[in-house]
């Protein structure tokens, strides 16, 4: 199943419009709560998009390989590494990023972050110059 995985997290879609992406960060946090504010924002704010709700992520999520706060397992965090580089690439704009208090570890630093800093599309991180927003993780 995670060969399956790996070709869904490598091929289907995850576009989205311009200034629609939402990220969140959850891996090896005490609670989930940086989720939970990111779904409550895209329920307030139609048009906007989350990795998990792209063909994508829809797909990933059906095979049941949602990852948790706790130490997710490796094999689970390359699938959706995979697939977050693929949503980052093909983002532009601005994004809103829930991501208080992420580990060092975590896909959004380890993955997101430097590919967002790479992507000239992207412009802000929750209204702020990108970089001056990745200084605190970085």
């Amino acid at each position: 199943m995670l060969e399956f995985a790996r070709q869904i997290a490598e091929t289907e879609d995850v576009a989205t419009p311009e200034n629609s992406v939402v990220l969140y960060s959850i891996s090896y946090q005490p609670t989930d709560s940086n989720k939970r504010a990111a779904h409550q924002y895209i329920a307030e704010h139609s048009g906007s998009y989350l990795l998990d709700d792209t063909v994508c992520g829809k797909k990933l999520m059906a095979l049941g390989l949602e990852t948790g706060n706790d130490s997710p397992a490796a094999e689970l965090m390359e699938v959706w590494a995979i697939a977050s580089k693929r949503f980052i690439m093909s983002a532009s704009g601005n994004i809103t990023a829930f991501v208080d208090n992420a580990d060092k570890r975590s896909t959004f630093v380890s993955v997101e972050l430097p590919l967002i800093l790479q992507n000239e599309k992207i412009n802000l991180i929750n209204g702020i110059d990108k970089f001056e927003f990745a200084r605190r993780f970085l």
